[in-house]
């Protein structure tokens, strides 16, 4: 599943490629409806796989879908590469600015950084 689409087992066979449809999901969100183009048969490498792309969602089912999406990311369930969080204070920001001088001074005056332990 990505924010453009997806893939989905069918097991009643194939559907044409260029297919619109309807399709409904469930997420802990709620429930979320799409219109959807289907795609290529054989999506991730299973015979029975479809890809599929989103034409259309209403308001509640995208909130509800980003939500999900969001989520899942968070839980590191997602392919996408992992985002650089930003620092949430000024105290973590300089802790990590004390910890770099510390490792500064103690590469610059190792004998002094030894007898001080």
């Amino acid at each position: 599943m990505s924010v453009s689409g997806g893939s989905a087992i069918l097991s009643r066979g194939p559907i044409p490629s260029g297919t619109m449809g309807d399709i409904a999901l469930r997420t802990v969100f709620g429930k979320v409806t799409a219109t959807v183009e289907f795609l290529d048969r054989c999506a991730d490498g299973l015979p029975l796989s479809q890809a599929f792309r989103f034409l259309a969602m209403e308001e509640k089912s995208t909130e509800r879908f980003l939500a999900a999406i969001k989520l899942m990311t968070q839980n590191g369930l997602s392919d996408a590469p992992p985002t650089k969080q930003p620092r949430n204070s000024a105290s973590e920001a300089l802790s990590l600015l004390f910890k770099s001088v510390r490792g500064i001074a103690a590469a610059l005056l190792p004998e002094r950084a030894s007898t001080s332990k």
